[in-house]
């Protein structure tokens, strides 16, 4: 609309966002995928209800005081659908006013609302700068099997499906084709859906996410995996434009030029954790967001050597102290966000970790024949998609910002 020349004709379809009737003059405020246009009609013109998608053709006329500083007067409005329901909760207003229940329960009506839709468009947004980046850098994009005949970390948290009569499960990443066509490929990216069945009920966890996996060939360790995370993040954020970022009231971070990084056995003392302790608590998580802030003034902060025995097995011992992993996971503002390190990468280290966790290497022969006709050292991570959106936004609910989330008991809409 605010493009179209004073005097034109044009000829808007939307959907009818607010209607005021006032005395002398009924304003009808009409929303589509660009924003909101007001239009002027005659007192007592009859005006569907919120949310009817209507065609409205009219005069393009300037008013400084209308969105974009145009409106339609002179308008003819025709109705493209039947008048619609009152939606659950009044979409006009500024803000969206509903409990995550009524959220969830009506997630096809209450995305339209232009404050949660623009969380979606960060999705959207960060998409772009992801792939934008990873191409920019030599990364060719792939899409691999989402039902798989093995499961890729633990078989006690795969969703299991029957596949003409034999069992098959739902992919809990896509890790073992992403390494393999660093073979092919080098350097590899994919954006996908990934299931976890553990039956987790938290405001972080979902049973299904969007994963951002990334994985590349010919490094020297987990930290120039780091290194790329660190372009794809300032990749991310620079895609978000600061007009999104206001409708969204997404607070972006400064992706500062070296992520700091902390050993996890130094991460266990700097929190008061026992120093055998296997993993990092969502406290212990919190604690050394705020001290990277703190000491650092970042938002980001890479733990890196978590214990091995924490790590899937095709994850490399870190070199002189095998209880230690070249792996990390990246925090950002107390919540683990990405998960990476390098990989094994030889046949002979794969052969001994599988059997040692008390596997015959054979069960893998598909995944391994990639490695025993040559891999070079290679690494890579995942960043989940949703959990980056809600710490963008302070979401205190990862189903906040998802779609339309599953869970343990949400399989609608």
């Amino acid at each position: 609309m605010a493009t179209a020349d004073p005097g034109s004709t044009v000829t808007l379809e939307g959907w009818v966002h607010r209607r005021r009737e006032l005395s002398r003059v009924t304003f009808l405020v009409l929303r589509d995928r660009s924003g909101l246009a007001q239009v002027v009609l005659p007192a007592g013109t009859p005006v569907p209800p919120e949310e009817t998608t209507v065609r409205v053709t009219g005069t393009a006329t300037a008013n400084a005081q209308a969105p974009g500083g145009v409106e339609v007067t002179d308008a003819v409005v025709e109705l493209l659908t039947e008048p619609a329901a009152t939606p659950p909760v009044e979409l006009w207003r500024p803000s969206l006013d509903a409990s995550l229940p009524t959220l969830l329960d009506h997630a096809p009506v209450l995305w339209r609302h232009p404050a949660q839709r623009a969380r979606w468009e960060l999705a959207t947004a960060s998409l772009r700068g992801f792939r934008s980046t990873l191409d920019g850098l030599g990364f060719t994009e792939v899409a691999t099997p989402k039902i798989v005949g093995t499961a890729t970390e633990s078989g006690s948290s795969v969703f299991e499906v029957d596949w003409f009569g034999r069992p098959a499960y739902l992919a809990q990443s896509p890790q073992f084709y992403k390494q393999q066509l660093v073979g092919v490929f080098e350097r590899v990216y994919e954006v996908g859906p990934v299931f976890r069945a553990e039956p987790h009920d938290t405001v972080r966890h979902l049973a299904e996410y969007r994963s951002l996996d990334v994985e590349l060939g010919f490094i020297e360790d987990h930290r120039d995996v780091l290194a790329v995370l660190r372009e794809v993040l300032a990749g991310m954020v620079a895609s978000i434009e600061p007009s999104l970022a206001d409708r969204s009231a997404a607070r972006l971070p400064v992706v500062p030029d070296e992520i700091p990084v902390i050993h996890f056995a130094d991460a266990l003392a700097l929190v008061g954790a026992p120093a055998d302790e296997p993993d990092l608590a969502p406290e212990h998580e919190r604690a050394l967001g705020e001290w990277a802030l703190a000491e650092h003034g970042s938002d980001f902060v890479a733990v890196e050597g978590y214990p091995m025995a924490k790590r899937p097995f095709y994850t490399h011992p870190q070199p002189g102290d095998a209880r230690w992993s070249n792996s990390f996971d990246l925090l950002f503002r107390g919540l683990e966000l990405v998960t990476g390190g390098q990989r094994l990468h030889r046949p002979s280290d794969y052969e001994r970790a599988i059997r040692a966790r008390g596997e015959d290497p054979t069960t893998y022969a598909a995944y391994l024949q990639a490695f025993r006709h040559g891999m070079p050292p290679h690494g890579g991570f995942a960043i989940g998609l949703e959990r980056w959106v809600a710490r963008l936004v302070g979401a205190a609910n990862v189903r906040e910002v998802t779609l339309f989330p599953r869970d343990l008991h949400r399989l609608t809409p």
